[in-house]
């Protein structure tokens, strides 16, 4: 393992500047807010933001305050943030991003989980963080080898905690890396303590008489599903089936590569009107930079391909695998995929904590950081009472 820094440079800043001054804007696109992707105008205002006023190097510098390493795992280098707790008998959490995701989304939550007694909390509740950046994304891309399936990965992040000395530890996870952190359920179970999740997908199994009872709320999600996978979805779709087609967009444009990320930050978040309603755009720039910056938006996409067996787009196929660790759930309720208790119970036995909370989506570290710190304390505090 080596010890790393990002030193981004000035050449690769000068040169993202110069091509969001060159756009070449569509023309004459109808108005139609956000129904038809992002609007013109919005998206010409940010991308101005990025050129002239974000500061790419105080996010560079905040990233650098924490430690940070590389290794090799199976053949892929692989970055990851390693915070340790001041606390003797922290609990070791493997916070594992999604798509479009990075590890500076848990950087302010990273104090209070480490460090609890510092932020008036119970010292107790403390964790030791490992934060690993997905191979082919952000500083562990790009990636130019194929094959990245759920085993693949889990077994990674497995050997990933073995080398730093960890024999029992709780993978934490929202978006893909969910299935990641079950995956790791199963390969690992002898040192996974419990998984902790707040994306989990439940679909009906289309067994006669399965809706029946449901309530006007659960119905409400069932159709929140629906219309992911029928309208939402569609970067999943082009991703999993055509990811090379996707990258050249990518590689090429910094504001191809901002829309296509800026427009989950409004579709999977708790924002009324834009982005920045859940997410600061600070914070969003700097997700959108580590992909621009590292050339990992196209490497980032091949992941969906090899999880394509996985991904929720075939609705009546999908199913996740049970896992024998105990599991908690945190239910944020403008997530893409909002789950269903009764289905839950039903695939998954080992559920022993389910929180449900009345606002956040999908990124829930950066949209609301206190309820997502105070879910994983809960869930710490089952796992050593058991």
């Amino acid at each position: 393992m080596q010890s790393f820094r990002v030193t981004i440079p000035e050449a690769a800043l000068d040169d993202l500047r110069r091509r969001l001054a060159d756009v070449r804007w569509p023309e004459a696109l109808p108005v139609a807010g956000w129904d038809r992707g992002v609007p013109i105008d919005y998206l010409k205002d940010l991308a101005e933001y990025w050129r002239a006023s974000y500061d790419w190097r105080a996010a560079e510098a905040r990233l650098n305050e924490f430690p940070q390493f590389t290794t090799t795992l199976d053949g892929a280098n692989v970055h990851f943030l390693h915070v340790r707790s001041p606390e003797p008998d922290a609990l070791p959490l493997l916070i594992t991003h999604g798509w479009p995701g990075a590890v500076t989304e848990f950087l302010g939550v990273a104090g209070p989980l480490t460090d609890p007694r510092a932020y008036g909390g119970d010292p107790a509740d403390a964790f030791d963080l490992v934060i690993p950046s997905m191979p082919g994304f952000g500083f562990s891309g790009p990636t130019r080898e194929t094959g990245w399936n759920l085993p693949r990965l889990a077994m990674a992040w497995a050997e990933l905690m073995r080398r730093l000395g960890y024999e029992r530890y709780v993978p934490q996870a929202a978006d893909f890396g969910s299935a990641v952190s079950l995956a790791l359920g199963m390969v690992d179970p002898e040192h996974v303590a419990g998984v902790h999740l707040n994306t989990l997908v439940t679909m009906p199994s289309g067994e006669p008489g399965e809706l029946d009872g449901l309530s006007g709320d659960d119905r409400a999600r069932l159709a929140r599903t629906e219309r992911f996978v029928r309208e939402l979805s569609g970067s999943m779709k082009l991703q999993s089936t055509r990811p090379h087609t996707v990258a050249y967009a990518l590689a090429d444009s910094p504001v191809a590569l901002l829309a296509w990320i800026v427009e989950k930050f409004r579709d999977w978040t708790d924002s009324a009107t834009a982005p920045e309603d859940a997410v600061s755009r600070d914070e969003i720039l700097t997700i959108v930079s580590i992909y621009w910056l590292t050339g990992t938006g196209g490497s980032s996409a091949q992941l969906y391909y090899d999880l394509a067996d996985v991904l929720p787009i075939a609705q009546a196929e999908f199913r996740y695998d049970p896992i024998t660790p105990p599991l908690g759930v945190a239910v944020f309720p403008h997530a893409p995929f909002v789950p269903i208790r009764r289905f839950a119970d039903r695939d998954f036995p080992t559920i022993v904590h389910w929180s449900e909370f009345d606002r956040g989506g999908n990124f829930a570290a950066l949209e609301e950081p206190d309820l997502f710190v105070g879910d994983l304390r809960a869930f710490g505090r089952l796992l050593k009472e058991r």
